[in-house]
């Protein structure tokens, strides 16, 4: 096991990779990646599978809305056209003008694995930051800057070194705090490490490990940042995964407590620990978690689906999504809706007045019991005591929808950005937007002729 006071992020690692000496090119339109995870030898082909440019939960920001710009920033996974190579790929929506650039091609990843996606984080002097991320450790992972403020052009590498599943949030005026994950000892770590001008780091130090691991989500608001976690018991590990857990921090990592005020002992090594949410172990449930935001008053609402099994098809179901509001005196627990597939990833809004809003693909699509489906918008006024169907976002005819993240900041015209793609086999993926209200869904244009190109509007479907 690594140390708990690890210097791993201090120095760069000495990896040989195509970001050295790579320089950034300007392609001619928004491709996404696909990609698929462990063949499952029957008529699902496999454990999860699709467009996954904006894949996966587990790390974030990857949109950042700028109201000085009236932009928003986005990252995703691209695709080499006619072959699936990762691209980390940058770009950004003007609000001004409805229009969005030729997007910019920072590296080649040289794979095909979407969970070396990027995530972003913006400075105060408004220059973009892009971590790549790596899975595992066999590739590595890398750090750009932007050279110029609110610039996409062109960029500068900062750091080659080593991390999965990263989570850059900046603090005004005090710099980054990078929640992340080292995959060590056959499994996953979640560690943390600080810097004030994203050039060096603290020494990364071992939030928690039990078993084989963990998986997070994260959010930050008003100076704190909070993640919600799960934990892979022995022996299967992530396909076991299991428990919902929470803490936050107002320091930068200084001290974490539970979600009513206690005090973290870390690291955290035992699956009965005070983050603990709820104990979905003794329930032989699943977690896979999809998002965690903060209402007005600063309580947490944790976005998770429960399951009976890591496998697709109907055998494991019923696939139920939650939310988990803490009162102020304890979590709430509720049921939102119901999925045919593990993987059907969307994200919730808490909005100024109340309203929750969720995003996500609880329609199954042209592909049931496949990842993602049909992108259909929810809203609730009652802080999830109950749930509005509003409308169907989209009715796919041959590939499903998938991975709504939402930009922090979001402003009403770019609401949430997703991916489409065939869970049976590769193919072309392409990427979708929609506002606030769900008026349209836009799908930016997978070829340009010019600099600038408008979106191409879909109409949504009969609801």
């Amino acid at each position: 096991m690594r140390p708990e006071n690890s210097t791993w992020f201090l120095a760069a690692a000495l990896f040989a990779g195509p970001a050295l000496g790579e320089v950034p090119v300007v392609l001619d339109g928004y491709r996404g990646i696909w990609y698929s995870n462990q063949p499952s030898h029957d008529e699902y082909r496999f454990k999860y599978s699709g467009g996954f440019a904006t894949y996966p939960h587990q790390q974030s920001p990857i949109a950042i809305h700028v109201p000085s710009q009236q932009k928003t920033f986005f990252c995703y996974g691209g695709s080499v056209e006619g072959k699936q190579e990762l691209l980390i790929m940058v770009s950004y929506f003007d609000h001004r003008t409805g229009l969005v650039p030729r997007p910019t091609q920072l590296l080649n990843k040289k794979t095909n694995d979407a969970h070396d996606n990027p995530v972003m984080a913006i400075d105060d002097g408004g220059h973009l930051w892009i971590f790549s991320n790596a899975h595992g450790t066999v590739r590595p992972s890398y750090i750009h800057r932007s050279r110029r403020p609110f610039d996409i052009r062109e960029f500068d590498l900062v750091r080659t070194t080593n991390f999965s599943y990263g989570h850059p949030w900046f603090h005004r005026g005090q710099g980054f705090f990078f929640l992340h994950t080292i995959y060590e000892d056959g499994g996953r770590s979640l560690y943390w490490s600080t810097s004030l001008d994203g050039r060096e780091w603290t020494p990364a130090r071992l939030f928690a490990r039990v078993d084989l691991g963990h998986y997070q989500v994260t959010a930050h608001a008003s100076g704190r940042s909070a993640t919600a976690f799960n934990f892979h018991p022995k022996p299967l590990g992530l396909n076991a995964r299991t428990n919902l857990y929470y803490a936050e921090t107002r320091d930068l990592g200084q001290i974490w407590t539970t979600v009513s005020g206690q005090i973290l002992n870390l690291p955290l090594r035992s699956a009965d620990n005070p983050a603990l949410v709820h104990n979905y172990q003794a329930e032989r449930r699943l977690v896979y978690l999809k998002d965690l935001a903060f209402e007005a008053d600063g309580h947490p609402v944790i976005l998770y689906l429960t399951s009976n099994g890591y496998e697709a098809g109907p055998k494991n179901d019923p696939r139920i999504w939650h939310t988990a509001r803490w009162t102020g005196k304890n979590w709430e627990i509720r049921e939102f809706a119901r999925s045919d597939h593990n993987y059907d990833f969307g994200a919730i809004w808490i909005e100024p007045g109340g309203t929750w809003r969720i995003i996500a693909p609880t329609e199954p699509g042209p592909q049931p019991y496949m990842a993602g489906g049909d992108m259909v918008m929810w809203l609730s006024r009652d802080r999830g005591g109950s749930w509005k169907r509003v409308k169907r976002l989209t009715a796919a005819r041959e590939k499903n929808h998938t991975y709504a993240r939402r930009p922090v900041n979001a402003h009403p015209q770019f609401y949430a950005l997703w991916a489409d793609g065939d869970t049976k086999k590769p193919s072309e993926s392409h990427l979708y937007f929609t506002d606030r209200e769900g008026t349209a869904v836009w799908r930016l244009p997978p070829r340009m002729s010019g600099e600038f190109a408008k979106p191409e509007r879909i109409p949504l479907p009969a609801n």
